[in-house]
């Protein structure tokens, strides 16, 4: 089951951990301690059938003392909606990868992969677009910033993933650019002073072989985390019609990752922590009438350093480093290139003088430098400067209440954007709440926005345009819930309700003809900003309880409406209702546990060249998982996972191409494919 609970405020902590009730609900009163606040936030994101003896709780409450680490739990105390998927939830699913398992299990969240594991993702949460959401991994920003798109987010093994974090909303004001309408962090597995480990083997359809494995421990004052991981796989189909000359249909890959953390305790109060990740892939990128072969190449490094020399002050540094290669390339052709490197420093503090005020400054920096060989983005660099301040209320002003105020101003190259947030909670009673956010974001011009010149398929491109502005929204959330009995059972509601508005949204238009210095004649489309406010807007409810003592259910229902002020249409490829729901059994020994999840996924518009507006989407997608115990000390472990088990057969995306040899106006339609049926089979060993 999802974990989206805070606790309300019962007779002592251990009482709040095991009557978690609602997603984000808002925490019960704390002290000024962070150990403490962050102890009551942990509480929220586990399964109602846990308690406070989970493991995985402890670990939080030990290991969780940075001000990076802590701060989607304190931006949700303070009103923000935040969904958790933990380790465990990803385990007993069987998931493979983090992206079918936030797919799955995280209510509003559209994520679907463009061709199956190891790929590029498609994601809206409350009408976004990808591009509204940033991708962090351990806080290390991953959004392709030539593109302004996600990054695969499956490179990490499924055992190294501590936890995945989502913010939903506009969080503009910690994060930076592309926080529009969300954030999702993907957090590695901490440290641990006692040795730990696992080896996992699986394999599935699609020639699918996987094998990974990590270690933890400590020698002394220094701590460790190593892993490493091999996947493979043959692929699908991704389209439903090729070119009859297509000789490549099938996606495969086979991926390489390999990591290490290290750790050191200066003092009590100051400590050290240095991760690095590299990644090498082989992935097939079939067309409908080709295939393109990716050889790609990632590595992400950072250090940060946290100091707590006192209840009343907290300090954060870090730096960090991420680069992506990749060559591309037809069989039998030259390869072209295409990559970058994003370097910067993150820094904070935190200070809690006793009254009614706790204060949060920032400084970031951003370095960007970006190309692409194939369509001649010639190298560009970008450097971002921020600063940004937030005041909190505390405990002393209102142990019922809770708000926050912030302001960041961005600074590149010759645009500026100035951001402010706004949220609260306030505790009607016990057992219900209401909570609300406003704010502003904005978005930078991708690279391809600004200096695209080249049009690979020779005609019908987009040229890019250096005169664009960044995107502006301003959005407000807001939310009420609680908690009712029924039958003796709790059952934990929420419902939600967001407006946002944006005003620059970056997208394509027919070039004029008369338009100075007119780029070439294969180029029909320029990026625009467009002058129409785009509004977005949409409500979601949340229901979530233990049918049993063994049988818990988390269910949602979301819509939204995206649509160009003034139209009534709704913006294309997004689809305006969808809901999910799962439920979980684990029995009382422990050794065994079972699972399905389900969504359904709305009716979604395309307008196709040749075809004019086409409908997909209105799919059901139904999920089972299943995990047995082979041993009392529960070392091993078997896993069984069934995707999409009833075969459906639905499109993540629509379009045209002109049949070989044909005449240009005669084109067919083409569906490119969510994965088939899959099969997945995982044995692992735990030390």
């Amino acid at each position: 089951m999802n974990t989206r609970h805070d606790a309300y405020r019962s007779a002592n902590a251990s009482t709040q951990l095991q009557h978690a009730v609602s997603r984000s609900l808002p925490a019960a009163k704390v002290t000024s301690t962070l150990i403490i606040s962050a102890s009551l936030m942990a509480s929220c994101q586990l399964a109602m059938a846990q308690n406070s003896d989970d493991p995985q709780i402890q670990e939080m409450l030990i290991t969780e003392r940075s001000i990076e680490n802590t701060l989607p739990l304190e931006l949700a105390r303070y009103g923000a909606d935040l969904e958790i998927v933990t380790e465990q939830q990803i385990r007993n699913h069987g998931f493979v990868d983090v992206a079918q398992a936030l797919e799955m299990l995280v209510p509003g969240l559209s994520l679907t992969t463009q061709a199956g594991a190891f790929s590029y993702v498609n994601v809206a949460m409350q009408g976004s677009r990808s591009s509204d959401i940033l991708w962090t991994v351990d806080g290390v920003r991953i959004n392709n910033r030539l593109y302004n798109s996600t990054s695969p987010a499956d490179t990490l093994p499924a055992s190294m993933i501590e936890r995945t974090e989502v913010l939903k909303g506009s969080h503009g004001l910690m994060y930076g650019t592309q926080a529009i309408a969300g954030v999702i962090n993907v957090v590695t597995r901490g440290f641990s002073e006692t040795p730990d480990g696992q080896i996992s083997v699986g394999a599935g359809s699609d020639g699918l072989m996987r094998v990974n494995g990590y270690g933890r421990g400590a020698i002394g004052d220094h701590k460790f985390v190593g892993w490493a991981s091999r996947d493979e796989s043959d692929g699908y189909e991704i389209y439903d019609n090729y070119q009859p000359t297509s000789q490549f249909r099938k996606r495969g890959y086979k991926v390489d990752s390999a990591g290490v953390k290290y750790g050191y305790d200066f003092t009590p109060d100051l400590s050290l922590s240095v991760t690095g990740i590299h990644t090498e892939g082989r992935i097939d990128y079939p067309s409908v009438s080709t295939v393109s072969i990716n050889d790609r190449t990632e590595n992400i490094v950072s250090a940060k350093l946290d100091w707590l020399p006192s209840e009343t002050a907290q300090f954060f540094l870090k730096s960090y480093y991420h680069s992506w290669d990749t060559d591309y390339y037809t069989p039998g052709n030259h390869s072209d290139y295409w990559g970058y490197e994003d370097k910067g420093v993150n820094a904070a503090a935190v200070f809690k003088p006793e009254g009614f005020l706790e204060y949060h400054v920032g400084y970031d920096f951003q370095t960007y430098t970006g190309q692409d060989d194939y369509l001649l983005i010639a190298r560009q660099r970008e450097d971002v400067h921020a600063v940004f301040t937030q005041l909190r209320s505390t405990d002393d002003l209102s142990d019922r209440a809770r708000f926050s105020a912030g302001f960041r101003r961005d600074e590149t190259g010759g645009n500026s954007s100035n951001t402010w947030n706004i949220t609260g909670v306030y505790e009607i009673s016990d057992t219900l709440y209401i909570k609300g956010m406003t704010g502003t974001s904005f978005m930078l011009p991708s690279a391809e926005n600004l200096y695209r010149i080249h049009c690979p398929s020779g005609s019908g491109c987009t040229h890019g345009n250096p005169n664009l502005a960044p995107e502006e929204s301003f959005a407000v959330n807001a939310s009420v819930g609680g908690l009712l009995t029924l039958a003796e059972r709790d059952i934990g509601w929420q419902v939600s309700v967001w407006d946002r508005s944006v005003d620059n949204l970056i997208t394509r238009a027919p070039i004029p003809a008369d338009m100075p210095n007119r780029p070439g004649p294969e180029f029909d489309n320029t990026f625009i900003n467009i002058t129409d406010e785009v509004e977005i807007r949409g409500a979601e409810l949340l229901l979530n309880g233990d049918l049993t003592s063994t049988l818990s259910y988390d269910l949602s229902y979301t819509y939204s409406k995206e649509e160009e002020r003034g139209t009534g249409r709704q913006i294309e490829d997004r689809p305006p209702r969808s809901y999910k729901g799962a439920l979980a059994y684990s029995a009382p020994s422990g050794r065994f546990g079972a699972n399905i999840a389900f969504k359904y996924i709305g009716r979604k518009s395309s307008d196709v060249t040749g075809f004019g507006l086409q409908y997909y989407g209105d799919n059901h997608v139904l999920d089972m998982g299943a995990h047995l115990y082979l041993d009392r000390d529960q070392q091993h472990r078997l896993t069984l996972r069934l995707e999409n088990l009833l075969d459906e057969d639905y499109a993540t995306r629509l379009g045209s191409a002109v049949l070989t040899g044909s005449n240009p106006s005669e084109r067919f339609l083409w569906q490119r494919l969510a994965p088939p049926r899959t099969v997945h089979l995982n044995y692992s060993y735990n030390f």
